[in-house]
């Protein structure tokens, strides 16, 4: 990495972020993100599209995202600085690779913010004040004039809870998730007691109507992978926990196996709740898919009004927690890409409570953006889905790297069987990214490559002292990989065409093998260990020494 003599110590005189956030906090900034407006909509949405079946697609999707969390576990304890995510490629393999997982990286977080927002003024339907925030076209619920003035108001109510310090966000986001994952507990055990109908999961069309295809298409398209997304939150903020290196393997870990069981349980006492008038015919165009508000409605179905109540006032709490945590995430990702150089260095200036101010406006400014192409919840779900498990491979390449080149390092948390593990969770990711499907997918594509304009744009105008080494060598097998996966998903059963090159399953084992060729092809061509060591050590003992 090239930087002048003087940067340094520049830096250093800057006011830098403060070491606040202990276990709980880190726990629960990764269960706010998990606990969102993904449980109001993901039974729905999962059970439509594959059944009761669907059933079986939490478990793989919870499988999937575990995996990735495993790897994440020990990433984020070897190196726990702002924005981790983000940079661990940018160590592994240059500043290409590390440039382009850090634009996937940011693309998600800046994006959940606004999403939430819209399913709060969705479920805000149910009262009357509401009623003009949102019309109905082509089938979905999208932001009226009016509806977009308040969700401009509401992210700035968001963003305004982030300016005040991470010590309350900490705390706000702590008192907030026991609410989130309070109420969904509540729910299930509410309506398993009201209402438990077992010949629910064989009634309409049968438990599985759609067969292999329905259960996988639900895994990432219905909800499933978004509602279990956050996990890596944790890792965004290791730069700012007290003991990061005990703290984050553990707060990584835990957050996914209790949002997965959860969203589990959740399935099943919506499937079993639901009135018989409501699943009449085909699961896929049954009354049930109309609900704007399906828990809160089948809790009214059943005269159960107190539950009801209760999560209307959760679809305010539960999205709006999730979207003050990925703001505060995104502007840490922009932080940690200006640290590298990707960004202005604008990026990394703090107010005196340690908040990166820039990233948080910044971050406000695109999501009211995206109120304007994507006006509904539905239309941001599978672009955020697509973009988050592909930032996602970015650590299993990672992790494959730094224990082959660096062996001894110190690694608070040792992912067993990591060997096997690393380029599972490099398959799994793609296999996310194959099931997500082409209308997804050619969407994420258009992202990445306004993201390489913006990236260009910033080192051609030198906004940054920083120029980092593309280290084009080192990322010889991204672009093959970027297009690679485009055209398996055209060609698959998930793509377009009417006779696809590769039937279902056949297109699973082509993405799993063309998988481990990049993986292991790009650990063959990764950065020496001296470098690595050299670029981890000018950012990670740093930020390690700076306690704000």
């Amino acid at each position: 990495m090239a930087t002048s003599a003087a940067v340094p110590s520049a830096r250093q005189s800057r006011p830098g972020l403060k070491r606040d956030i202990g276990f709980v906090g880190l726990i629960w900034a990764s269960e706010g993100s998990i606990i969102g407006s993904g449980w109001l909509f993901g039974a729905q949405g999962a059970l439509s599209t594959a059944g009761p079946a669907a059933i079986i697609s939490w478990v793989i999707g919870g499988t999937a995202i575990l995996i990735l969390a495993l790897v994440h576990a020990e990433l984020g304890g070897m190196y726990p600085v702002s924005g981790g995510t983000a940079r661990f490629p940018h160590y592994a393999f240059g500043g290409a690779a590390g440039a382009s997982f850090g634009w996937f990286s940011w693309l998600q977080a800046a994006t959940v913010a606004p999403i939430e927002v819209l399913a709060m003024i969705t479920y805000g339907q149910h009262y009357s004040f509401a009623s003009g925030w949102l019309k109905t076209k082509n089938g979905q619920h999208i932001l009226t004039a009016s509806g977009i003035v308040v969700a401009v108001l509401l992210m700035a109510a968001v963003t305004a809870i982030n300016f005040l310090s991470i010590r309350l966000l900490a705390r706000t986001n702590s008192v907030a998730t026991w609410w989130k994952v309070g109420i969904p507990l509540l729910t299930i055990f509410a309506l398993a007691v009201v209402q438990f109908h077992g010949s629910n999961f064989t009634a309409a069309d049968g438990f599985n109507p759609y067969g292999a295809k329905g259960i996988l298409s639900a895994v990432s398209t219905s909800g499933i992978i978004f509602a279990l997304l956050g996990f890596e939150q944790a890792d965004q903020l290791a730069g700012e926990s007290s003991n990061p290196r005990r703290d984050i393997p553990r707060a990584v870990i835990g957050s996914i196996v209790i949002g997965a069981v959860i969203y589990i349980l959740l399935q099943i006492v919506f499937i079993a709740a639901l009135p018989k008038d409501q699943i009449q015919g085909m699961w896929a165009h049954a009354a049930y898919t109309t609900m704007t508000g399906p828990f809160a409605q089948v809790a009214t179905l059943l005269s159960m009004g107190w539950l009801a109540t209760i999560l209307y006032i959760d679809a305010v709490v539960s999205p709006g927690g999730t979207g003050l945590i990925y703001i505060t995430g995104s502007s840490r990702v922009s932080y940690g890409l200006s640290r590298n150089g990707y960004v202005p260095s604008v990026f990394e200036r703090t107010n005196r409570r340690g908040v990166p101010w820039v990233g948080l406006i910044t971050a406000f400014i695109i999501g009211c953006i995206c109120f304007l192409p994507f006006p509904s919840w539905r239309s941001l779900v599978g672009l955020i889905t697509s973009a988050s498990v592909l930032m996602y491979a970015g650590a299993p390449l990672s992790l494959g790297v730094f224990r082959r080149r660096l062996p001894t390092a110190h690694r608070p948390y040792r992912l067993p069987g990591a060997t096997w593990l690393s380029p599972l969770a490099f398959v799994v990711a793609n296999l996310l990214i194959l099931w997500s499907g082409w209308m997804t997918d050619w969407k994420l594509g258009v992202a990445i490559l306004l993201g390489y304009v913006i990236l260009i744009a910033n080192r051609v105008f030198k906004l940054n002292p920083i120029m980092p080494q593309l280290d084009l060598r080192a990322a010889q097998w991204l672009p093959a990989y970027l297009v690679g996966m485009g055209l398996i998903v055209y060609l698959s059963d998930f793509g377009p065409l009417k006779h696809p090159w590769f039937p279902l399953w056949w297109d699973m084992l082509v993405t799993a093998v063309f998988s481990l060729v990049i993986y292991f092809w790009a650990l063959a061509v990764a950065l020496p260990a001296e470098q690595i060591q050299r670029m981890v050590d000018q950012v990670v003992l740093p930020e390690e020494a700076n306690l704000g």
